[in-house]
């Protein structure tokens, strides 16, 4: 499913529903950032998705890294809740989620690169190759605010 994220604009569609969603920046011991290339809206990303019925925020976290990149993780710390009303996603069903996201720090523990329906592409990416890449605003700040590595986690 076809998906268009709108930060701040005036034109967006409004929101109609709200989902709990988690993502994580995992880091290798190299300094990397796992990333993927998203196929619903053809940007960079870090892992993430909703959470599901009977699990916790710290499951979801390890079961979405691993379907969406083949990489085993453990949750390290929290980055912070990501929840901007400015921020929509609209899918092609007619579904606007407002944006609500708890971004996690996570560490990998095994596993092999590997893309799934929703990455075309996997990768490890340096901190001064993030500015090659086409990632939206709210990803750019889930990204800087785990680099800052604050005992406090990051709220809006």
């Amino acid at each position: 499913m076809a998906r268009t994220d709108y930060l701040d604009d005036p034109m967006a569609p409004k929101a109609n529903s709200i989902k709990v969603a988690v993502s994580a920046v995992v880091r290798d011991p190299g300094g990397r950032v796992l990333m993927i290339h998203r196929t619903d809206n053809d940007l960079y990303s870090i892992p993430g998705g909703a959470l599901e019925a009977g699990e916790t925020v710290a499951a979801a976290v390890v079961r979405e890294v691993k379907e969406e990149t083949g990489i085993d993780v453990e949750v390290t710390g929290l980055v912070g809740i990501f929840s901007n009303p400015q921020h929509v996603i609209a899918y092609d069903d007619g579904e606007v989620r407002q944006e609500f996201s708890i971004c996690f720090r996570a560490v990998p523990t095994g596993g092999e690169l590997r893309t799934s329906a929703e990455s075309k592409r996997v990768e490890w990416v340096t901190p001064e190759r993030m500015t090659d890449l086409d990632i939206h605003p709210s990803i750019s700040l889930r990204i800087s605010r785990a680099a800052e590595e604050s005992a406090e986690p990051y709220f809006t």
